[in-house]
């Protein structure tokens, strides 16, 4: 049963606990290789990008709302699969599964899960052909 006095941030750690899910996480991706060479070639600063993602996941778990980021917009032009959320869906739901309690992991599985199809349509919408009337 998921405790309900705290938020989710609180019961991962708060940021620190975050980051330390993140690092273990993106050590991983780093590795992958479906979606590794898709961050090495957009990923320069690792630490700075490591925080980004933390203010992201943060508002999303109960913690300070910080991102202003565009999540979304920054993916559409990289040319993303299925393949390569499966991939990334893998590596988060292993990552923590060890590295959190299971009610937790749960949870933070459920709301990538929910970021994975959100992220699915709005690239399936902008690929859409567009019907050119004037043709």
């Amino acid at each position: 049963m998921t405790d309900t006095t705290s938020t989710l941030y609180d019961r991962i750690g708060g940021r620190t606990g975050l980051l330390k899910l993140l690092r273990h996480f993106y050590a991983d991706v780093r590795q992958q290789e479906v979606i590794g060479p898709i961050f090495a070639a957009h990923i320069k600063d690792w630490p700075a990008h490591l925080e980004n993602i933390a203010d992201f996941w943060s508002g999303l778990i109960g913690g300070p709302a910080i991102y202003r980021g565009g999540m979304p917009m920054k993916h559409l032009s990289l040319g993303l699969g299925e393949v390569h959320f499966e991939a990334w869906l893998g590596l988060w739901k292993r990552n923590c599964s060890t590295h959190l309690p299971e009610s937790d992991a749960t949870d933070m599985i459920g709301i990538a899960d929910k970021i994975g199809n959100r992220l699915r349509a709005i690239i399936a919408n902008h690929n859409k052909p567009t019907l050119d009337l004037f043709s």
